[in-house]
Formats: C-alpha cells, structure tokens, sequence
C-alpha cells in the first residue's frame, strides 16, 4: 500500500520514541514514519543480503516484512549473515531472522514462508505485499521474481555480491527497466562461481544489503532519487563506486506469465552433464584411507583446488594442479609428467571440480578416480581435524 490512507496509520508513543530521529527530518516526519508503518516489504533470502536490508527495514519502522528461505544457519554463515547468531545454527533461517527483527521491532509484523519459491507459489506469495526484494543467490530465482514483480507490477530492489564486488538497483519501477534488461539470456550454468565456491569479503553483503533497505525506504517515502535505470557497482577494493545507465529493451520479450526457470537457465542440461561426469570411476575417502595406509606408492593424488583452498587444509600426500591449469591446458602436461605411469586419484573439495577435471584428462588420454565427496567428505569421515570450509 505504498499510497495508504495515512489517517487509519497511529503511532503510539513508544513508536514516537523510537522513531524520533526519524521524525525530526523533514522528508520523513509524521506523515514519512507512517507510510513506513503501512508499507509491506517482501525478502526473498536471508543471507548475506537479506541480513543487513531486514535488520534495518525492521529498525525503520516498516509495518510489515515477509521472508522467504527454505535454508538452515551454518557456521560458515556467520562470517557474513549478521542476522543470525551462532546459538541459531542448524535452525531455520527464517525464524532466526524472526527472532532478531523482533528483537529490535516488537511492532513489526513477520510473515514467514518457510519453502522454495518457485513458479507455483511465487505470485500468491509476493501478492500482498508492496515491495520485493532480492537477496537470492542465483539466477532462476531473480528470473523468477523479477517475471513475479512485473505480472504484479511491484518495485523490484536487486542486488548481488561476489568476492569483492556487489551490484545494486531498482527494478520494474515507474517504467524503468527490469532484470531482463540487464541480463537477456541467463550465463550457461557453472559459468558465474557461487559465494560458496569463490568466497566473498564478510562485509561486502552488508555494503550493498544496506543500499536495498535504503531504495525500499525511499520507495515508500517517495523521497529522492532511487537507482531506477542505473547499475551501481561497488569494488570494495578499491573502495570506488560506479554506475552504468539501464534502459528498457524495446523489443524484449512480454512477461506473460511464469515459466520453468530451471530449464530456463539450463539447470536440468547441467545436470545431465554432471550426472554424465559422475560415470567416472569413484572411491570413497575410506577407501582412499585403507590406500594411504597400505603404504601403497603406484598413484598419484591431485587436489585440482585453488592455492588458497590447499593452505587451508590437505589430505596427507596431495599434489595441487588447480582446475583453471588442467582448462587451460599448462595443468594437463603437469600431470602427465607426476604420473611417471602411476595411477591418478583426483579430489577437491566435494567432488564436481575433480570430476570436471577428470573429463579433461580424459580427453588428453588420462584415465582417473574421483574421490567421493573430496575433502569434506574426508574432514567429516576420515580426520575430524581436517578444517571445513
């Protein structure tokens, strides 16, 4: 209800104490806290995003927040995902979010929906409420809610983070352009690393989730000037912010209606492809352990991890050739020349980038075994001293 009637909106007077800096500003006042506690802002994730963007949409007064996350807290989470603490992991991430927003709002209400969002629940979902959010992680979900926001014509706040750098802007807003513009085709799976696979600075979520409060606050504020039709992009590096100018694709296609985004995005070929790699030959780090023990000397064991990953921890005897070596071609005469006739054992750290580099090998004439579930695996069944990371 972004233009509400603000004469059924009362404050009372803990909320005049709360919000009394906001009161004092002139492009907020009164009448701003009030569109504020009429507002209803839907987040989609509750990550490194979705922590900052719903402790301070919370912390500003906004009247009603749905959250959307079928995930559980894990450790590695904490680094970033400051809305969680550690007493909360192996818990719902929704309701951790809960508890904390209400720890700093009691007079919010928090809608959960505890359930991946997809094409058959997205639009009964996003229908109530007047903004949505982006805190995802991958690209079928921000093709799908941004589909959702245009069929339900509501802003759409975007943002993305990888290692150091993040995005941010408004889509689907007073004619502006949506994700679609930006990004016509999805990138063919596994071309864009995950958060998970290329790591990311604990603070860099907390830089741009905070920019999307901020858009949502002017949105229902109606106050200055949002990122509609601009791309921010923040290196935090270099410390340097630009923007790139978005315009609507005249001939884009009309969203008429949700599709399989899955497919859309070739998730279904990719893991046709996967399940093709995973043909290979396996051992699991068990039997990996019994080798290692035997004292047997005719293999060689390649860790195909990225030099950061190997100081973090080893399997015992490992030699490191990272994957972008063997892809690029340097990393197939490498191995050639450790092998000397022995037999290839290949790890990573769960198993897909050993099996990708075991299809290359493959193709230059090298046969290899994949270990199973890779240093994890190994961490979890084997040497419990083993780091996870």
């Amino acid at each position: 209800m972004l233009n509400p009637n603000l004469d059924e909106i009362q404050l009372n007077k803990q909320e005049y104490e709360r919000y009394s800096r906001h009161l004092i500003l002139p492009e907020v006042g009164l009448e701003g806290q009030k569109r504020l506690k009429a507002a209803s802002v839907l987040c989609v994730g509750t990550g490194g995003l979705g922590s900052p963007l719903l402790l301070y949409l919370a912390a500003a007064g906004v009247g009603r927040i749905g959250i959307v996350d079928f995930d559980v807290v894990d450790h590695s989470n904490l680094q970033r995902q400051v809305i969680h603490g550690t007493s909360w992991v192996g818990k719902p991430k929704i309701e951790s979010a809960k508890n904390r927003i209400l720890e700093i709002n009691p007079f919010c209400q928090v809608d959960l929906y505890e359930t991946n969002v997809c094409s058959e629940n997205a639009i009964d979902i996003a229908t109530p409420y007047d903004i949505i959010i982006d805190g995802t992680d991958n690209f079928p979900t921000r093709y799908l809610m941004n589909d959702v926001s245009v069929l339900l014509n509501k802003p759409n706040v975007y943002g993305s983070i990888f290692r150091f750098e993040g995005q941010a802007t408004v889509f689907n807003y007073e004619g502006g352009p949506n994700y679609r513009d930006l990004y016509p085709e999805p990138p063919p799976p596994g071309m864009v690393p995950s958060c998970a696979e290329g790591g990311v600075l604990g603070v860099l979520p907390g830089v741009i989730g905070c920019i999307q409060a901020t858009e949502a606050i002017k949105i229902i504020l109606g106050q200055g000037t949002t990122l509609s039709g601009r791309l921010l992009l923040y290196n935090a590096l270099d410390m340097t912010f630009r923007q790139l100018k978005l315009r609507p694709n005249p001939v884009r296609p009309v969203i008429e209606k949700l599709i399989d985004y899955e497919q859309f995005c070739g998730i279904p070929q990719a893991k046709a492809e996967e399940a093709q790699q995973q043909k290979l030959p396996e051992m699991t780090v068990t039997e990996l352990k019994k080798l290692i023990d035997s004292g047997a000397k005719d293999f060689v064991l390649l860790d195909v991890r990225n030099p950061n990953e190997y100081q973090i921890a080893q399997i015992p005897g490992s030699v490191l050739v990272p994957l972008p070596d063997i892809e690029q071609g340097a990393g197939v005469a490498k191995v050639k020349e450790l092998l000397n006739g022995h037999r290839l054992i290949a790890h990573c750290k769960m198993g897909g980038r050993s099996a990708k580099a075991l299809g290359i090998l493959k193709e230059a004439g090298i046969e290899g075994i994949n270990v199973k579930g890779g240093i994890t695996a190994w961490s979890q069944e084997v040497d419990s001293s083993v780091p996870q990371y």
